[in-house]
């Protein structure tokens, strides 16, 4: 459904993507992950030919781009980061609107707004203006506008940040339905939890190259040792000194805490009994691990 090439995108003497190659199979779901900065923003904006690569070759949904970016296009449904609904529409008539911009006659679209507000959960809203709407009801109806025209591949930029936990559940509920329906979908992130549950492959971005790539628990077990125990509290640097290094296959401190990387955890909570004003946490390694190994812990502006 999606190939990239060699792709390549420079601003001045930038070089913000670097010879980039991605691959995006029909029906998976694909994550694309990377701190600000790496190059993700971009990358999607290549790939949906909003701006032209300076080398490289793009295949999306088997049509070249840019050169026929627009008819690409309407192959494909897009979440942005931000929610654009038009605020003088009502929760209906965003969809109709939406679905009239693909060529969607209007007895078409028509059908078609029941069923994407039984999937949005808007069913009851539908008459509603957007701003009497909550935060993931606006980000339920910006994924279903994003299906109106029902699209072969759905790109979603960070589709559930700003969402309380509820509705990133709701949210991914959604998710799965598609995913579970064969749809195709890109996806970035900046949670890696999320990622870990619905992509079935993910490559992480960092100044502009992948630096990894496959499905994430895979990823963990390739990068990372299967436990972490976490220790913090007094009388952490010396406990550090004297037994960090004997205990863990790789550690690091960060802040006022230890970060054990285990493959005998059992060993370490042992060697912390003998010491009561530490405190710790001892959990399964996950892809959060892996993304700070590969692409460090410095914040990025």
């Amino acid at each position: 459904m999606l190939k990239a090439r060699g792709l390549t995108k420079r601003y001045g003497d930038a070089e913000v993507v670097r010879g980039l190659d991605l691959d995006v199979e029909r029906g998976e779901c694909f994550g694309l992950l990377g701190p600000n900065g790496a190059g993700k923003t971009t990358t999607l904006r290549l790939l949906l030919g909003l701006i032209e690569p300076d080398a490289g070759h793009i295949e999306l949904a088997g049509i070249e781009v840019p050169r026929r970016a627009r008819e690409a296009r309407m192959k494909v449904g897009v979440v942005p980061q931000m929610d654009n609904l038009d605020p003088d529409f009502s929760v209906r008539e965003n969809l109709l609107a939406y679905g009239r911009y693909f060529g969607m006659s209007k007895a078409a679209v028509t059908a078609r707004v029941p069923e994407l507000l039984e999937f949005a959960g808007l069913a009851s809203k539908a008459d509603a203006q957007i701003a009497q709407l909550s935060g993931g009801m606006k980000r339920r109806l910006t994924l279903a506008r994003a299906l109106v025209h029902d699209p072969d591949i759905l790109f979603l930029d960070e589709p559930t940040t700003g969402l309380d936990p509820q509705a990133r559940h709701l949210i991914w509920q959604g998710l799965r339905r598609l995913i579970g329906a064969g749809k195709t979908i890109v996806l970035t992130t900046h949670f890696m939890d999320e990622a870990e549950r619905l992509t079935d492959r993910l490559a992480i971005l960092d100044h502009g190259r992948v630096v990894a790539e496959g499905a994430p628990r895979a990823l963990i077990e390739t990068h990372i040792e299967p436990a972490v125990v976490e220790v913090f509290g007094e009388g952490l640097a010396d406990w550090t000194a004297r037994h960090a290094a004997g205990l863990c296959q790789r550690f690091e401190t960060v802040g006022e805490t230890l970060f054990c990387y285990t493959r005998s955890p059992d060993t370490v909570i042992e060697a912390l009994g003998n010491a009561p004003a530490l405190r710790y946490l001892h959990r399964p390694s996950n892809l959060e691990d892996v993304f700070l190994k590969l692409t460090g812990r410095d914040l990025r502006d």
